[in-house]
């Protein structure tokens, strides 16, 4: 699978609130980042699954859809709009880095 196919299989999986499908797309020692902080806010695939499920999965209008993407080698760029978490529909972008068919690392950035 290309990286953007691997991208869009997590987010199939995000839409459907399936916890299962969706942390398999990610390597065991995936690290997610909020920028500006430097240090990883969540660790390992499986405080991945445990933030998705109490943060996430739980929210009955929880949808996330791609308003632009760039691929660039083992990078995907998404300009995503995220539905069902906040009052009203919020926009971010989120990097997410290829490796050996999972997703390794990701940031989300959310305009302040």
């Amino acid at each position: 699978m290309s990286p953007a196919e691997i991208v869009d299989r997590q987010l199939d999986a995000y839409n459907a609130r399936d916890l299962e499908r969706f942390v398999a797309c990610f390597d065991e020692r995936v690290q997610a980042f909020r920028p500006p902080a430097p240090e990883a806010a969540i660790e390992g695939r499986a405080a991945l699954a445990k933030h998705y499920a109490a943060n996430r999965f739980n929210l009955p209008g929880l949808k996330a859809e791609i308003v632009d993407r760039i691929a660039l080698g083992n990078f995907v760029i998404d300009h995503e709009r995220i539905f069902g978490v906040r009052d009203a529909p919020f926009e971010a972008a989120v990097a997410y880095e290829i490796a050996g068919g999972h997703i390794r690392r990701m940031w989300l950035y959310v305009p302040a």
